[in-house]
């Protein structure tokens, strides 16, 4: 289990490593030896996991949409819309979601699986639900209309990237979904859905900072009082143990064992296909 555990946290770190060097420097430009600096591994743990840099982009761009979860509750078209939301606010804090798009657009696989296949997949689907619900016109080809939607989405945030490094992406992707819902959903379904989705993920997040930081700065004062409002967890059953680590999404089969401290295993375990 500790090997397994230390398998895990190291795929994460270079992925998480990876995405910040390629939405750094992108895909070409991105240099093996500086997503070992850091992600502060050896290359044999590297190549233990990842058969290439391609593997690592791989990796990544299926990482992405992992940053989006659509509702399969309430209304479809509306979860649509949040998810959408969602992915542009990840695109101004989330370096795994940048550095993705960055590979899509720069057609790193091009000959190989299709970059934005996921994204129109997962749109498609709730556009189908959508039609099982009333909420879609019958007429509509969900495939169609999935492409049409993540393409314009793509074409939206580099114009927003270019205008404001994305700043106003929130409000353009809004407009969006105003020009092509009445294209694809009744009326009456339209007047209810909110095209800068559900929640404010910026006030969200920021709530949370703030919370956050007011909750440490209580505990510093406690701690400066000789009060530590924690330190009597750890002597209670079954208390202050560490909770489970990051999530082992995305982990291969049989890398559980030792990742090699030296010399690169070549063909080590590969990224997963499939395109995000």
């Amino acid at each position: 289990m500790a090997k397994q555990a230390r398998a895990v946290q190291t795929w994460r770190s270079i992925v998480d490593a990876a995405a910040s060097v390629f939405d750094d420097y992108g895909y070409e430009r991105a240099a093996i030896s500086e997503i070992l600096r850091r992600a502060k591994v050896t290359k044999g743990a590297l190549y233990f996991h990842f058969a290439s840099k391609e593997a690592i982009a791989q990796a990544i761009m299926d990482e992405q949409t992992s940053t989006v979860q659509f509702e399969q509750e309430g209304s479809p078209l509306q979860s649509l819309v949040d998810g959408g939301q969602q992915f542009a606010f990840a695109l101004r804090h989330n370096a795994m979601a940048r550095a993705g798009t960055r590979l899509s657009i720069e057609g790193v696989f091009l000959g190989g699986p299709h970059p934005w296949g996921d994204w129109i997949d997962a749109t498609a689907r709730m556009l189908e639900l959508g039609q099982e619900r009333g909420e879609v016109f019958p007429q509509i080809d969900p495939m169609v209309s999935a492409k049409i939607i993540v393409a314009s989405f793509t074409g939206i945030q580099l114009v927003s990237e270019a205008d404001s490094g994305r700043a106003d992406l929130r409000e353009q992707v809004a407009e969006m979904w105003r020009h092509i819902l009445p294209s694809i959903a009744h009326p009456g379904v339209i007047a209810h859905i909110k095209p800068e989705g559900r929640v404010d993920l910026a006030a969200q997040a920021r709530e949370k900072a703030e919370r956050e930081e007011q909750e440490a700065r209580i505990a510093a004062e406690a701690k400066e009082a000789g009060s530590d409002p924690t330190a009597d967890t750890g002597s209670r059953p079954g208390g202050a143990g560490l909770r489970g680590g990051g999530s082992a999404r995305g982990t291969r089969a049989g890398q559980a064992g030792d990742e090699g401290d030296e010399e690169p295993a070549g063909a080590g375990v590969a990224a997963a296909g499939g395109a995000a």
